[in-house]
């Protein structure tokens, strides 16, 4: 079983025992200790896997990490765990104490679900504020699993792994600040573009009046595009874009005609009819959700569509890799998967009552 399938397993387990682990040795036992092992160390070795290490600076008794992870008898990464149950934001403060008292340049705070991973890229032997990686366990992308493995005992690369902590780092941090300004802008980011346009004096009483109009804007230039995607799509020999794409060999350095993207490590080529498949269906369900919760995530057997980038929450899936039949699978109320053959990317219409009805479901439960 390679790593992915692993974690999907682990992930799986997770999902179906969380409501019944009532401790937080229970929580170590059955989520944490199965994820170390699925990074490839032995939780029986001293000489890799160290419970209760002593990080006591002060030598007050009782400070100790819960988990030690070692490799060539060096202390690369700490583990502290909470229970399953507990908010993770309550408990940062005290893995920062145990960092300071350690070699270590990588620590974990997690409570078996969701794992937020540290270091110290803005002072030397200081845990940084913020995580420059979380990954919900049961919610994980290709990404995230890709990321997990850079931690995997025959992968492990601390030099590797700083190199791109900062970059993952900010990325997020930006990412989010971005969807947050778009949804709900700030009087700031509306004063900035105000004064763009507007010769006045930009008061509160001008700010309350642009809000809505740049609110508005933004989802403008996101209609836009997402309408300009869609009309050149039907303009496209669609046929002949998707055959071209699926029966070429893939080239990392110059990829077949109708191939946006190719993850060389996964084999996953991401075609440009499978987006535009998604600007379809973003365009469907935009009167019942707001479209930036609609992502996508393309696999070797599908292009899934989801809500929320949740792998709970499947919208549709669509399976273009024939190059003679190409399908669309709705979901019902439970989940279950129903494939319907389509002719082009217009029949996607045909299932918008379907569509919707998914992401109603999923916002009333």
């Amino acid at each position: 079983m390679d790593f992915k399938d692993t974690l999907l397993q682990l992930a799986e387990r997770i999902e179906k025992q969380k409501d019944n682990v009532a401790t937080e040795e229970a929580t170590k036992n059955a989520f944490i200790m199965p994820m170390i092992a699925a990074l490839g160390y032995d939780v029986f070795n001293p000489f890799e896997v160290v419970p209760e290490l002593d990080c006591d600076l002060v030598k007050k008794k009782g400070e100790k990490i819960d988990y030690a992870i070692k490799k060539d008898d060096e202390t690369i990464l700490l583990i502290e765990c909470k229970h399953c149950g507990q908010d993770l934001n309550l408990h940062d403060t005290q893995l920062k104490k145990y960092f300071v008292a350690s070699n270590a340049r990588f620590g974990v705070l997690t409570n078996g679900i969701e794992y937020r991973f540290y270091t110290d890229l803005e002072k030397v032997n200081i845990m940084d504020d913020k995580p420059f990686l979380v990954i919900d366990i049961l919610d994980m992308s290709d990404n995230d699993i890709e990321q997990l493995k850079k931690f995997h005992k025959s992968y492990y690369n601390e030099e590797n792994i700083l190199s791109t902590a900062q970059e993952l780092k900010y990325t997020t941090e930006l990412r989010n600040l971005i969807c947050k300004e778009f949804d709900c802008p700030s009087p700031d980011f509306v004063k900035f573009f105000t004064k763009q346009v507007y010769d006045g004096v930009v008061n509160q009483r001008v700010i309350d009046q642009f809000t809505p109009l740049i609110k508005k804007s933004i989802m403008s230039i996101v209609n836009d595009t997402i309408s300009d995607r869609l009309n050149l799509a039907i303009k496209t020999n669609e046929d002949a874009v998707t055959d071209s794409a699926v029966s070429q060999p893939v080239n990392e350095d110059v990829l077949p005609d109708g191939v946006v993207f190719y993850d060389k490590e996964t084999g996953v080529a991401t075609t440009e009819y499978e987006l535009d498949s998604f600007l379809v269906v973003k365009a469907i369900l935009r009167p019942v959700v707001d479209v930036s919760r609609v992502y996508y995530r393309d696999t070797l057997s599908y292009f899934g569509i989801l809500l929320d980038d949740n792998n709970r929450k499947p919208i549709c899936r669509m399976y273009f890799n024939a190059q003679s039949v190409k399908y669309i699978s709705t979901f019902d109320e439970n989940k279950k998967e129903t494939k319907h053959e389509i002719k082009s990317l217009d029949d996607i219409y045909d299932y918008t009552e379907q569509l919707r009805a998914t992401i109603l479901y999923y916002d009333k439960k």
